[in-house]
């Protein structure tokens, strides 16, 4: 029987995978859980996280943010037109979004806005590694890995947790209604975006490693990808573990300030 895979079943249904990858899935479930359910979203949910966590999270989040397009570009390279059905499905799905990746900036921008915080602000607040981590992770896993586990990496673990944390902070209005009226439209855009619209990303992402590795990948294949996906869940938590510090420790600006004086510099995955 042949070890190529090729999706007959639901898109966004787990059983439609091969079984090795429907194990990754379940094995690293309780990494995703503890981002998703992360006591920084559920304090946004209900507009009770303090200015400095909800800044420390806007800058720390944005690099990330600002390089998704180049970390999806990194990988369309390595989808050569008619190479496999699993590369050209990953050109489609790498072209596609990073067209609408291009905006996420933008919508970003105007919610860090609405919190006090100028692109300058976003641009210079590479304050410690914790905040750093994940955009230097992604960068890494796109530069050297293999096609399928940058994929399940980024596209998969990322997009992927950050469209169910999206989900719990707009589960209900409270943070929308405490934005000022004027600026709540572009504040909630990348949440609405997210929460709205991106759900089927992560499963086109995952149909795409399916595609790629098949139904028999080897023991080393399967472990890079459940290493890769844990390490993304893992760099995410670290991120909202330093916001949720920020309010420990004073005002972002303070916090920031006292970051440089220490001279902590970013994580150097490389």
């Amino acid at each position: 029987m042949s070890n190529a895979f090729r999706r007959t079943g639901d898109l966004k249904s787990i059983g439609s995978y091969p079984v090795w990858l429907q194990r990754v899935v379940h094995e690293t479930t309780p990494q995703k859980r503890r981002v998703v359910e992360h006591e920084l979203f559920s304090l946004m949910r209900d507009a009770r996280l303090p200015l400095p966590s909800m800044q420390r999270f806007l800058v720390g989040v944005w690099p990330t943010i600002e390089q998704f397009p180049r970390f999806m570009a990194m990988n369309l390279k390595k989808a050569g037109y008619g190479d496999s059905v699993g590369a050209d499905m990953a050109r489609r799905y790498l072209i596609q979004n990073i067209r609408v990746e291009q905006k996420h900036a933008e919508h970003w921008a105007a919610w860090a806005s609405a919190a006090g915080l100028s692109l300058n602000d976003l641009r210079s607040g590479s304050d410690t590694e914790e905040l750093q981590a994940l955009a230097h992770w992604c960068w890494y896993v796109c530069d050297r890995a293999d096609l399928a586990v940058a994929v399940a990496a980024t596209n998969y673990a990322v997009e992927g947790a950050t469209g169910e944390w999206s989900c719990v902070v707009c589960s209900q209005d409270t943070y929308a209604k405490s934005l000022p009226e004027e600026v709540r439209a572009p504040a909630m855009r990348w949440l609405k975006v997210h929460a709205e619209y991106d759900d089927t990303h992560p499963w086109d992402a995952l149909d795409i490693v399916a595609t790629l590795l098949g139904h028999a990948p080897s023991a080393h294949e399967i472990a890079q990808v459940r290493q890769a996906i844990r390490s993304s869940y893992r760099y995410m938590e670290l991120s909202l573990d330093s916001a949720m510090m920020a309010s420990i420790h004073g005002t972002f600006e303070e916090t920031a300030s006292n970051s440089s004086a220490l001279g902590l510099d970013a994580l150097d995955v490389a």
